[in-house]
Protein backbone atom coordinates (compact mmCIF):
# COMPACT_ATOMS: atom_id res chain seq x y z
CA UNK A 1 0.00 0.00 0.00
CA UNK A 2 3.19 2.30 0.96
CA UNK A 3 4.52 1.82 -2.05
CA UNK A 4 1.20 2.73 -4.30
CA UNK A 5 1.18 5.81 -2.51
CA UNK A 6 4.43 6.91 -3.42
CA UNK A 7 4.27 5.97 -6.89
CA UNK A 8 0.96 7.58 -6.99
CA UNK A 9 2.53 10.90 -5.65
CA UNK A 10 5.88 10.81 -7.46
CA UNK A 11 3.25 10.93 -10.74
CA UNK A 12 1.88 13.97 -9.15
CA UNK A 13 4.91 15.89 -8.80
CA UNK A 14 6.04 14.65 -12.42
CA UNK A 15 2.46 16.22 -14.00
CA UNK A 16 2.53 19.12 -11.77
CA UNK A 17 6.58 19.50 -13.11
CA UNK A 18 5.19 20.06 -16.89
CA UNK A 19 2.24 21.53 -16.49
CA UNK A 20 2.90 24.13 -14.88
CA UNK A 21 5.36 25.49 -18.01
CA UNK A 22 2.40 24.20 -20.01
CA UNK A 23 0.52 26.70 -18.39
CA UNK A 24 2.77 29.39 -17.83
CA UNK A 25 4.46 29.25 -21.10
CA UNK A 26 2.66 27.65 -23.57
CA UNK A 27 -1.06 28.25 -23.10
CA UNK A 28 -0.05 31.85 -22.06
CA UNK A 29 0.96 32.15 -25.65
CA UNK A 30 4.86 32.91 -24.78
CA UNK A 31 6.12 30.23 -26.46
CA UNK A 32 4.69 28.86 -29.28
CA UNK A 33 3.50 25.04 -30.08
CA UNK A 34 6.33 25.44 -32.56
CA UNK A 35 8.97 25.29 -30.18
CA UNK A 36 8.37 21.92 -27.84
CA UNK A 37 12.13 21.58 -26.74
CA UNK A 38 11.73 24.95 -25.01
CA UNK A 39 9.27 22.72 -22.53
CA UNK A 40 12.82 21.58 -21.14
CA UNK A 41 14.23 24.63 -20.94
CA UNK A 42 11.25 26.07 -18.85
CA UNK A 43 10.27 22.86 -16.81
CA UNK A 44 12.82 23.16 -14.49
CA UNK A 45 12.11 26.71 -13.16
CA UNK A 46 8.30 26.70 -13.61
CA UNK A 47 7.96 23.28 -12.82
CA UNK A 48 10.56 23.12 -10.38
CA UNK A 49 9.30 26.27 -8.72
CA UNK A 50 5.63 24.94 -8.28
CA UNK A 51 6.18 21.67 -6.97
CA UNK A 52 8.96 23.34 -4.41
CA UNK A 53 6.20 25.61 -3.20
CA UNK A 54 3.69 22.78 -3.09
CA UNK A 55 6.13 20.37 -0.98
CA UNK A 56 7.31 23.08 1.24
CA UNK A 57 3.86 24.01 1.96
CA UNK A 58 2.32 20.57 2.35
CA UNK A 59 5.18 19.49 4.52
CA UNK A 60 4.87 22.30 7.26
CA UNK A 61 1.06 21.30 7.03
CA UNK A 62 0.24 24.55 5.63
CA UNK A 63 -2.35 25.57 3.40
CA UNK A 64 -3.19 27.91 0.33
CA UNK A 65 -2.42 31.17 1.68
CA UNK A 66 1.15 30.21 2.38
CA UNK A 67 1.12 28.52 -1.09
CA UNK A 68 -0.01 32.00 -2.75
CA UNK A 69 3.08 33.88 -0.74
CA UNK A 70 5.26 31.73 -1.75
CA UNK A 71 3.87 31.71 -5.70
CA UNK A 72 4.18 35.72 -5.18
CA UNK A 73 7.97 35.31 -4.31
CA UNK A 74 8.21 33.08 -7.22
CA UNK A 75 7.18 35.51 -9.35
CA UNK A 76 9.35 38.19 -8.55
CA UNK A 77 12.28 35.62 -8.45
CA UNK A 78 11.43 34.70 -12.03
CA UNK A 79 11.13 38.45 -13.58
CA UNK A 80 13.70 39.67 -11.19
CA UNK A 81 17.36 38.10 -10.33
CA UNK A 82 16.77 35.03 -13.20
CA UNK A 83 15.73 36.80 -16.28
CA UNK A 84 15.74 40.48 -15.36
CA UNK A 85 12.48 41.51 -17.23
CA UNK A 86 11.33 44.14 -14.26
CA UNK A 87 14.30 46.04 -15.20
CA UNK A 88 15.38 45.13 -18.83
CA UNK A 89 13.29 48.14 -20.80
CA UNK A 90 14.13 46.57 -23.83
CA UNK A 91 13.34 42.68 -22.59
CA UNK A 92 12.40 40.57 -25.47
CA UNK A 93 12.98 43.01 -27.98
CA UNK A 94 10.12 45.14 -27.26
CA UNK A 95 9.91 48.48 -25.83
CA UNK A 96 8.85 47.89 -22.53
CA UNK A 97 10.07 51.03 -21.39
CA UNK A 98 8.41 52.91 -23.32
CA UNK A 99 5.13 50.75 -22.69
CA UNK A 100 5.19 50.70 -19.43
CA UNK A 101 6.51 54.27 -19.05
CA UNK A 102 3.81 56.11 -17.21
CA UNK A 103 4.31 53.79 -14.10
CA UNK A 104 7.72 53.87 -13.77
CA UNK A 105 8.70 53.59 -9.79
CA UNK A 106 12.38 55.24 -10.30
CA UNK A 107 13.54 54.58 -6.71
CA UNK A 108 12.86 50.79 -8.05
CA UNK A 109 13.91 50.82 -11.22
CA UNK A 110 10.86 49.47 -12.75
CA UNK A 111 7.00 50.12 -13.21
CA UNK A 112 4.16 49.26 -10.59
CA UNK A 113 2.04 47.96 -13.48
CA UNK A 114 4.77 45.60 -14.63
CA UNK A 115 5.39 44.42 -10.96
CA UNK A 116 1.32 43.86 -11.01
CA UNK A 117 1.44 42.11 -14.12
CA UNK A 118 4.48 40.20 -13.22
CA UNK A 119 2.56 39.16 -9.70
CA UNK A 120 -0.51 38.15 -11.44
CA UNK A 121 0.62 36.24 -13.85
CA UNK A 122 3.15 34.12 -12.14
CA UNK A 123 0.70 33.93 -8.74
CA UNK A 124 -2.26 32.83 -10.45
CA UNK A 125 -1.29 30.83 -13.81
CA UNK A 126 2.09 29.69 -13.24
CA UNK A 127 2.17 28.08 -10.15
CA UNK A 128 -1.36 28.26 -8.41
CA UNK A 129 -4.19 26.72 -11.15
CA UNK A 130 -1.32 23.98 -12.19
CA UNK A 131 -0.95 23.03 -8.35
CA UNK A 132 -4.73 22.85 -8.24
CA UNK A 133 -5.84 20.94 -10.81
CA UNK A 134 -2.92 18.20 -10.02
CA UNK A 135 -5.09 18.25 -6.45
CA UNK A 136 -7.78 18.14 -7.31
CA UNK A 137 -6.91 13.86 -8.10
CA UNK A 138 -6.27 13.38 -4.72
CA UNK A 139 -8.96 15.68 -3.55
CA UNK A 140 -10.69 12.87 -0.88
CA UNK A 141 -7.63 13.02 1.20
CA UNK A 142 -5.99 15.08 3.66
CA UNK A 143 -3.26 17.24 1.69
CA UNK A 144 0.09 15.23 2.15
CA UNK A 145 3.64 15.49 0.77
CA UNK A 146 4.20 13.55 -2.35
CA UNK A 147 7.98 13.51 -2.35
CA UNK A 148 10.14 12.37 0.23
CA UNK A 149 13.17 14.19 1.27
CA UNK A 150 15.48 13.02 -1.03
CA UNK A 151 12.92 13.53 -3.65
CA UNK A 152 12.56 17.04 -3.07
CA UNK A 153 16.54 18.13 -2.49
CA UNK A 154 16.21 16.84 -6.10
CA UNK A 155 14.03 18.74 -7.53
CA UNK A 156 15.75 21.88 -5.75
CA UNK A 157 19.16 21.29 -7.58
CA UNK A 158 17.03 20.90 -10.88
CA UNK A 159 15.53 23.82 -9.81
CA UNK A 160 18.71 25.78 -9.06
CA UNK A 161 20.34 25.00 -11.67
CA UNK A 162 17.59 25.38 -13.98
CA UNK A 163 16.80 28.82 -13.01
CA UNK A 164 20.88 29.37 -13.24
CA UNK A 165 21.16 28.01 -16.97
CA UNK A 166 17.79 30.16 -17.90
CA UNK A 167 20.03 33.28 -15.78
CA UNK A 168 22.70 32.54 -18.00
CA UNK A 169 21.06 32.39 -21.81
CA UNK A 170 19.62 36.06 -20.49
CA UNK A 171 22.47 37.68 -20.07
CA UNK A 172 24.61 36.17 -22.62
CA UNK A 173 21.76 37.06 -25.00
CA UNK A 174 21.23 39.97 -24.03
CA UNK A 175 23.65 41.29 -22.26
CA UNK A 176 22.17 43.35 -19.76
CA UNK A 177 22.57 42.82 -16.06
CA UNK A 178 20.61 44.57 -13.41
CA UNK A 179 22.06 46.93 -11.05
CA UNK A 180 23.49 46.31 -7.34
CA UNK A 181 20.38 47.92 -6.10
CA UNK A 182 18.00 46.25 -7.97
CA UNK A 183 19.04 42.79 -7.53
CA UNK A 184 19.03 43.52 -3.51
CA UNK A 185 16.05 45.35 -3.53
CA UNK A 186 14.15 42.39 -5.43
CA UNK A 187 15.99 39.50 -3.43
CA UNK A 188 15.28 41.06 0.01
CA UNK A 189 11.76 41.11 -0.84
CA UNK A 190 12.08 37.93 -2.28
CA UNK A 191 13.65 36.12 0.74
CA UNK A 192 10.82 38.39 3.11
CA UNK A 193 7.97 36.65 1.26
CA UNK A 194 9.73 32.85 1.37
CA UNK A 195 9.77 33.78 5.15
CA UNK A 196 6.61 35.09 5.79
CA UNK A 197 4.10 32.66 3.52
CA UNK A 198 4.40 30.29 6.99
CA UNK A 199 3.61 33.37 9.24
CA UNK A 200 0.41 33.77 7.43
CA UNK A 201 -3.37 32.46 8.49
CA UNK A 202 -4.45 29.29 7.07
CA UNK A 203 -7.95 29.15 5.40
CA UNK A 204 -10.76 31.00 7.19
CA UNK A 205 -13.27 28.93 9.38
CA UNK A 206 -16.10 28.19 8.33
CA UNK A 207 -19.75 31.07 9.54
CA UNK A 208 -22.43 29.64 11.13
CA UNK A 209 -25.62 30.40 8.66
CA UNK A 210 -23.13 31.10 5.29
CA UNK A 211 -23.13 28.87 2.20
CA UNK A 212 -20.93 28.45 -0.22
CA UNK A 213 -21.89 28.98 -3.71
CA UNK A 214 -22.30 26.18 -6.36
CA UNK A 215 -18.48 25.28 -8.04
CA UNK A 216 -19.90 25.96 -11.13
CA UNK A 217 -21.04 29.45 -9.84
CA UNK A 218 -17.10 29.89 -8.65
CA UNK A 219 -15.79 28.97 -11.97
CA UNK A 220 -17.93 31.58 -14.17
CA UNK A 221 -17.28 34.23 -11.22
CA UNK A 222 -13.07 33.58 -11.79
CA UNK A 223 -13.52 33.03 -15.40
CA UNK A 224 -14.85 36.74 -15.95
CA UNK A 225 -13.02 37.73 -13.16
CA UNK A 226 -9.49 36.62 -14.72
CA UNK A 227 -11.31 37.83 -18.44
CA UNK A 228 -11.54 41.12 -17.21
CA UNK A 229 -7.59 41.31 -15.71
CA UNK A 230 -6.47 40.18 -19.74
CA UNK A 231 -9.40 42.50 -21.36
CA UNK A 232 -6.65 45.56 -20.58
CA UNK A 233 -4.90 43.95 -23.75
CA UNK A 234 -7.79 45.30 -26.12
CA UNK A 235 -8.02 48.80 -24.80
CA UNK A 236 -5.90 51.52 -26.62
CA UNK A 237 -2.42 52.08 -25.97
CA UNK A 238 -2.43 55.28 -24.53
CA UNK A 239 -5.05 54.36 -21.90
CA UNK A 240 -3.30 55.51 -18.85
CA UNK A 241 -1.23 52.91 -17.17
CA UNK A 242 -1.82 54.54 -13.34
CA UNK A 243 -5.80 54.02 -13.94
CA UNK A 244 -4.87 50.49 -14.66
CA UNK A 245 -2.55 50.04 -11.55
CA UNK A 246 -6.01 51.62 -9.44
CA UNK A 247 -7.82 48.87 -11.28
CA UNK A 248 -5.55 46.61 -10.58
CA UNK A 249 -5.58 47.07 -6.87
CA UNK A 250 -9.58 47.19 -6.71
CA UNK A 251 -10.33 43.95 -8.37
CA UNK A 252 -7.41 41.88 -6.16
CA UNK A 253 -9.19 43.64 -2.88
CA UNK A 254 -12.75 42.55 -4.97
CA UNK A 255 -11.56 39.17 -5.28
CA UNK A 256 -9.41 38.84 -2.13
CA UNK A 257 -12.72 39.97 0.01
CA UNK A 258 -15.22 37.57 -1.91
CA UNK A 259 -12.86 34.27 -1.95
CA UNK A 260 -12.95 35.19 2.10
CA UNK A 261 -16.70 35.50 2.17
CA UNK A 262 -17.06 32.22 0.05
CA UNK A 263 -14.64 30.15 1.27
CA UNK A 264 -16.47 30.57 5.33
CA UNK A 265 -19.76 29.65 4.04
CA UNK A 266 -20.67 25.76 4.67
CA UNK A 267 -19.88 23.06 1.77
CA UNK A 268 -17.01 25.05 1.02
CA UNK A 269 -14.47 22.28 -0.83
CA UNK A 270 -11.48 21.16 -2.93
CA UNK A 271 -13.88 20.85 -5.86
CA UNK A 272 -14.58 24.95 -5.36
CA UNK A 273 -11.07 25.55 -5.61
CA UNK A 274 -11.09 23.72 -8.78
CA UNK A 275 -13.60 25.87 -9.98
CA UNK A 276 -11.35 28.77 -9.19
CA UNK A 277 -8.32 27.59 -10.94
CA UNK A 278 -10.57 26.21 -13.72
CA UNK A 279 -12.08 29.45 -14.48
CA UNK A 280 -8.79 30.96 -14.50
CA UNK A 281 -7.34 28.11 -16.75
CA UNK A 282 -10.26 29.10 -19.37
CA UNK A 283 -9.47 32.63 -19.37
CA UNK A 284 -6.10 31.64 -20.72
CA UNK A 285 -7.54 29.55 -23.72
CA UNK A 286 -8.53 33.11 -25.25
CA UNK A 287 -6.45 34.88 -24.01
CA UNK A 288 -3.17 32.80 -24.78
CA UNK A 289 -4.52 33.65 -28.35
CA UNK A 290 -4.32 37.57 -28.27
CA UNK A 291 -1.12 37.16 -26.02
CA UNK A 292 0.71 34.99 -28.58
CA UNK A 293 -0.44 37.43 -31.53
CA UNK A 294 0.80 40.52 -29.46
CA UNK A 295 4.07 38.46 -29.81
CA UNK A 296 4.81 38.36 -32.59
CA UNK A 297 3.51 34.50 -33.62
CA UNK A 298 2.10 34.25 -36.94
CA UNK A 299 -1.85 33.57 -36.98
CA UNK A 300 -2.00 30.00 -38.31
CA UNK A 301 0.56 29.32 -35.50
CA UNK A 302 -1.05 31.03 -33.02
CA UNK A 303 -4.58 29.64 -33.36
CA UNK A 304 -3.48 25.87 -33.59
CA UNK A 305 -1.81 26.42 -30.55
CA UNK A 306 -4.78 27.45 -29.00
CA UNK A 307 -7.21 25.18 -30.01
CA UNK A 308 -5.14 22.45 -28.89
CA UNK A 309 -4.11 23.80 -25.73
CA UNK A 310 -6.61 24.34 -25.43
CA UNK A 311 -8.64 21.42 -25.98
CA UNK A 312 -5.68 20.03 -23.76
CA UNK A 313 -6.59 22.47 -21.16
CA UNK A 314 -10.72 21.51 -21.21
CA UNK A 315 -9.47 17.79 -20.90
CA UNK A 316 -7.96 18.02 -18.05
CA UNK A 317 -10.08 20.06 -15.82
CA UNK A 318 -12.73 17.46 -16.87
CA UNK A 319 -11.00 14.51 -15.28
CA UNK A 320 -10.22 16.48 -12.75
CA UNK A 321 -13.79 17.41 -12.34
CA UNK A 322 -14.92 14.57 -12.19
CA UNK A 323 -12.21 13.15 -9.92
CA UNK A 324 -12.80 15.69 -7.63
CA UNK A 325 -16.25 15.40 -7.62
CA UNK A 326 -15.93 11.51 -7.39
CA UNK A 327 -14.55 12.27 -4.19
CA UNK A 328 -17.69 12.95 -2.65
CA UNK A 329 -16.73 16.68 -1.76
CA UNK A 330 -18.91 18.52 -3.59
CA UNK A 331 -20.95 18.96 -0.62
CA UNK A 332 -20.82 18.41 2.99
CA UNK A 333 -17.10 18.48 4.93
CA UNK A 334 -14.10 18.88 3.37
CA UNK A 335 -11.36 16.76 4.27
CA UNK A 336 -8.78 18.88 5.19
CA UNK A 337 -10.80 22.05 5.80
CA UNK A 338 -8.58 25.05 5.61
CA UNK A 339 -5.68 23.38 3.96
Amino acid sequence: MAGHIHRRGRRRALALFLLAPLVGEFLLGNTPLTNPLALLLFAPMYGGGALLIREAARRARRGWPTMIVLAAAYALLEEGPVDMMLFNRGYGGFDLGAAYAGTMLPGLGTSLQMLQDVLTMHTVWSICVPIALVEAFDAASEPRPWLSRRGTALVATIFVLGTALLCAFQVAGTGFVASPAQLAWSSAVIVALGVGAFFVGRSPAPVRGARAPRPRTVALAAFMVTSLYWARDLLPERFPGWLLCVAWFVLVGVCAAGYAHWARGRHWSPLHRLALAGGALLTYVWAGFVHGLSMGTPLPVAGAGSVLLGAGAVWLLRRAWRAAAGAGVSGGAEPGRGR
